[in-house]
């Protein structure tokens, strides 16, 4: 008795499963109509592939849960793709159909309209710089050029660098003031916004202020999520914030929550690794790790507008052991000329832009 209990149970279970399972997925995008990637201001037909030929009442569809459009039946749905952020955009769609209702989800690409332009620079001087600067963030601030560094391997110099705040005299190289992180702390970015220096650490998922007079550490702050801090830069008003991916996070910078995001993209690909910011003449500056370029960022679509290929400078530095990647970007407003150099590089370049 008890064994036919447990088998009729059993079969009950099956059946609820079964029916369960017919009612789960049976709608999804037709994702065979997609292209592989979209840019502003093109049209994507959204159809629903209706696997159990169920009757659909209608269909309500949305980007990034922002509703777009509302079908009767089946019907396509054309979308013209005109204010979404670069980058991943979520698609979902309601299905009303026989007195229920299920939802489905898709995603589309979208990436910058035009191809990035390839400009031209001119070396106007050449300064010395610290060799042992794991440079991480460059800036100026009333003429002074003060630089975030991090812990460099020390492979050629035989000790490991400690990360660091300081001021430099730019045209001598020398430094005339200086914090230290404790040792666990890997220093990243730097910038200032009204009269406060911010600074990055890698790993640790916390950042510091401080005045930017006398270095003191005013506060600590915790980033608004898990994640590393990488370059960082300011419009003014707002901190802008990246973490090794090609998302650009923007954060208030009393509470330090996050109030927007960009992505960085090209005409064709998506640009990871975003390193060290600068903010010049309303665009984002930025060094792309491992690349020994610079993109420049529109930071309301995160659209990469053009490209400085500097890697000729890494010739026309000292070779040595430690020598890595160019990082760290500085514009002087006095002379309208910016300033880069590269972790643990012994030259500082001032530069000019040209088309």
């Amino acid at each position: 008795m008890k064994k036919h209990n447990l088998l009729v149970v059993t079969s009950l279970l099956l059946i609820v499963t079964a029916c369960s399972g017919d009612k789960k997925n049976l709608f999804s995008f037709d994702e065979a109509k997609f292209k592989a990637m979209y840019h502003t201001g093109e049209d994507i037909s959204l159809v629903i592939t209706n696997k159990k030929e169920k009757t659909i009442d209608s269909i309500v569809y949305y980007t990034n849960d922002k509703k777009i459009g509302t079908t009767k039946g089946n019907e396509t749905f054309n979308h013209k793709i005109e204010e979404e952020k670069l980058g991943y955009q979520n698609l979902k769609a309601e299905i009303f159909f026989e007195g229920e209702k299920q939802e489905t989800t898709a995603r589309i690409e979208l990436v910058a309209t035009t191809e990035p332009k390839l400009l031209n620079y001119t070396i106007v001087n050449t300064y010395p710089h610290d060799l042992k600067a794991y440079t991480q963030g460059l800036e100026f601030h009333n003429d002074i050029l003060l630089e975030g560094t991090g812990n460099g391997a020390g492979n050629g110099t035989g000790e490991r660098g400690i990360s660091s705040l300081r001021k430099t005299d730019f045209k001598t190289g020398k430094v005339t003031q200086k914090v230290e992180l404790a040792e666990e702390f890997f220093g990243e970015g730097i910038t200032v916004l009204n009269h406060k220096i911010y600074q990055l650490t890698w790993l640790n998922n916390e950042g510091y202020v401080y005045d930017a007079q006398t270095f003191k550490k005013e506060k600590t702050f915790k980033y608004p999520r898990k994640m590393e801090g990488w370059g960082l830069t300011n419009d003014g008003k707002n901190l802008f914030i990246t973490d090794s991916s090609e998302r650009i996070s923007i954060l208030d910078p009393m509470t330090f929550k996050e109030v927007d995001h960009i992505n960085v993209y090209t005409n064709s690909s998506k640009v990871p690794a975003v390193n060290e910011l600068e903010w010049i003449d309303g665009k984002i500056y930025g060094n792309i790790y491992q690349k020994d370029a610079i993109a420049i960022i529109n930071p309301t679509t995160g659209a990469v507008e053009a490209v400085i290929n500097l890697s000729d400078l890494k010739t026309k530095v000292s070779q040595h052991p430690d020598i890595d990647v160019l990082n760290g970007i500085a514009y002087n407003p006095k002379t309208k000329t910016i300033f880069v150099t590269g972790k643990n590089w012994d030259k500082l370049f001032e530069i000019k832009i040209s088309n």
